[in-house]
């Protein structure tokens, strides 16, 4: 029976993706919906009849199964609303927030889709004129060109990244199909490592976790708002975390050319190949680095020199914080999670001398503190149901090292540690008022355009982002000989069943 729900919602899901890769490709909703009858037929197949996840029911109570099926439901129902808006973009009123227009016509992929389309022909692909308006005032909020009824973001990731727009740019030049298949490859790519991790964890954990993991699908600031964004975060954590699943069943290879071009893309997951060092895992950290100089490689051999010269001029900007927009905007500011954006929410509060200079010094200094954290976490033993916990708890912290980190894309991969520890019975994540007040509390959330006083809306978003430091220490001080409890909301003690 358990198996049957979760073939069903997995192929539903799946299906829901596939409508919007096959609009996408075809210009066609009839064939979209016959891609994604056999999507879903193929997912659920496979999940029915195959050994992924492993799943044993008597690790689940009930009431964890009503939760997860009530979740779940919210979340294809949500998941649906949002693929109409994606495939139509007048259907403003299926968005995400459609209250907000600021969430409607904000679009992360739009800034990939320019700079791959200016690539070779305008080396440096920073240049701002690319993505504002030429009466862009840099001393104020940016006016942002538009691309159709969407504003057009800023390209600010090393060129390698651009090999994947690139590559989508092959199967159609338009940006609203494009947007439709990025969407269908971003939402897979999560479905797909939520399942592979569940496997990873063992049949009891693993069975927690999957049937924790709609919260990730219904909670307001992230996942659905990242996918309408299409901000490639969702797919650089899931493919990261597949990447270290992929090295722990020896598939060197493989996992390499995930996590180097995770890292090439975005720098952050190198922080993993720390760790991987530290684990002597010396295999899989020469495939990720081949693999980086491979993509670097192809990268320069199709775009040539020019975007790694304009890189490295822009670099010092991206690290400080300099070359971000949204420190022109209060409001991003005051959402802003990193460990060198507290300096700013400090600003806002009034306190002097925070400036982009305090903020590298809090910068570089956790960046110390967290690559000294990451190599304990190498040397030390873990059992393998709790290394998921540790590699995420790693990306985490990497991804606090950015100047800047919105709240949006931020919570997404905390929201997934905490489904994680809560189903392995971690200290502290026992008690379901626990687990509750930490989701709603980091699900909190205030679109920048909506009226807030700045230095209120700062101290709002500490709430969350302590929470997200709190379950990455719980993660990391997990001892291997620790019992293996489980949460109370997810036990299933014989006992009680039977009384029940």
């Amino acid at each position: 029976m358990l198996r049957a729900l979760v073939a069903t919602s997995v192929g539903i899901a799946t299906g829901t993706f596939g409508f919007a890769a096959g609009a996408g490709l075809t210009g066609s909703w009839l064939a979209a919906a016959l891609i994604a009858a056999v999507c879903a037929g193929l997912a659920a197949l496979l999940i029915h009849r195959g050994r992924i996840p492993a799943l044993d029911a008597t690790a689940c109570s009930r009431r964890l199964m009503i939760v997860s099926g009530l979740a779940t439901l919210v979340g294809l129902v949500l998941l649906a609303r949002l693929t109409v808006f994606m495939v139509d973009p007048s259907r403003v009123g299926y968005s995400f927030m459609p209250a907000s227009k600021w969430e409607v016509e904000h679009s992360c992929l739009s800034a990939y889709f320019v700079a791959a389309q200016a690539a070779s022909s305008t080396p440096n692909v920073y240049d701002d004129a690319l993505y504002s308006m030429p009466d862009d005032d840099p001393n104020g909020l940016r006016k942002a060109r538009m691309l159709g009824p969407f504003k057009i973001d800023v390209y600010e990731y090393p060129p390698q990244f651009l090999l994947l727009p690139l590559a989508f740019r092959l199967l159609t030049p338009d940006f609203v199909d494009l947007r439709m298949l990025w969407f269908a490859l971003n939402g897979g790519i999560l479905l797909l490592a939520l399942l592979v991790v569940a496997q990873v964890l063992g049949p009891a954990v693993g069975t927690r976790a999957l049937l924790l993991s709609p919260l990730l699908w219904i909670a307001l600031p992230t996942t659905l708002s990242t996918l309408q964004k299409g901000n490639v975060q969702i797919a650089v954590i899931a493919a990261t975390m597949l990447a270290m699943v992929l090295f722990s069943r020896r598939r060197w290879a493989a996992g390499g050319a995930l996590l180097a071009f995770a890292t090439v893309s975005k720098i952050y997951p190198s922080l993993l190949i720390v760790y991987l060092l530290g684990r002597r895992q010396w295999r899989a950290a020469a495939w990720t680095a081949s693999f980086a100089a491979a993509f670097s490689a192809l990268t320069y051999l199709t775009l040539g020199w020019g975007p790694y010269a304009a890189f490295l001029d822009h670099l010092p900007g991206l690290l400080g914080g300099e070359a971000f927009p949204a420190f022109r905007n209060p409001a991003a500011m005051a959402i802003n999670f990193s460990i060198p954006g507290l300096v700013f929410k400090l600003k806002l509060l009034g306190v002097p001398g925070m400036s982009f200079d305090a903020a590298k010094i809090v910068g570089w200094g956790y960046t110390i503190v967290a690559g000294v954290a990451t190599v304990v976490a190498g040397w030390r033993t873990s059992r393998d149901g709790e290394t998921p916990q540790v590699w995420m708890a790693i990306l985490i912290l990497a991804t606090l090292r950015s100047p800047f980190l919105p709240q949006t894309y931020a919570v997404i991969p905390v929201l997934w540690l905490l489904t994680l520890l809560a189903a392995s019975g971690a200290p502290m994540m026992k008690a379901p008022s626990a687990v509750l007040f930490a989701w709603f509390a980091l699900n909190t959330y205030w679109p920048n355009d909506w009226p807030m006083d700045p230095g209120w809306r700062a101290v709002a978003s500490t709430v969350p982002q302590a929470i997200t430091v709190l379950l990455v220490v719980l993660a990391l001080r997990r001892r291997a000989e620790q019992p293996d409890d489980s949460l109370e909301l997810v036990a299933l003690p014989a006992a009680a069943d039977a009384a029940g």
